[in-house]
């Protein structure tokens, strides 16, 4: 039994609803958080990324995406390599050593309804499409942190964290 201090009033407090996935189709989207987490069976690491809708009926709605960038599996890695190069090719940003770098670049994304699987019912899973032919992808300039002198430079490249040897 758990008693509480005052009295819950279920009324004043609107109750979570059931997650539905977004439909299948084209929807511009952007990143708009994003870190890097342990594995459950902590042999691995994966980019978690949390993308906004940016338009049409379902503007607004969050939709997520992991790429297992660090995991003993080296099929796994390269899928997540190519996931995470298509990522970067559909915002316009080649070299990144930060994911924050690829934060509130509006690109576009085709979402797919993937099968019930492994006692888990249909979830939504996303593929990152190049800008169209003709038309450069939206971009924000880069993060710049200042000098001792007080003007901007870029930030320094450092290896991505799971490319570090450790």
């Amino acid at each position: 039994m758990a008693r509480f201090d005052t009295s819950f009033d279920a009324t004043s407090v609107e109750p979570t609803t059931a997650y539905e996935l977004l439909p299948a189709g084209k929807y511009r989207a952007q990143i708009v958080e994003s870190e890097m987490r342990v594995t459950k069976n902590g042999m691995g690491q994966f980019l978690w990324l949390m993308l906004d809708i940016l338009e049409g009926e379902h503007k607004g709605r969050k939709i997520f995406d992991q790429l297992n960038l660090v995991n003993p599996n080296p099929t796994t890695v390269e899928i997540a390599q190519r996931t995470f190069s298509a990522i970067c090719h559909a915002t316009g940003r080649m070299h990144v050593s930060d994911s924050e770098d690829l934060h509130l670049i509006p690109m576009t994304i085709q979402v797919k309804i993937r099968p019930p699987k492994n006692g888990y019912g249909e979830s939504n899973a996303i593929a990152y499409l190049p800008p169209e032919r003709g038309s450069a992808p939206a971009t924000r300039p880069l993060r710049s942190a200042p000098d001792p002198a007080g003007s901007s430079v870029p930030p320094k490249m450092a290896s991505a964290p799971w490319n570090k040897k450790g």
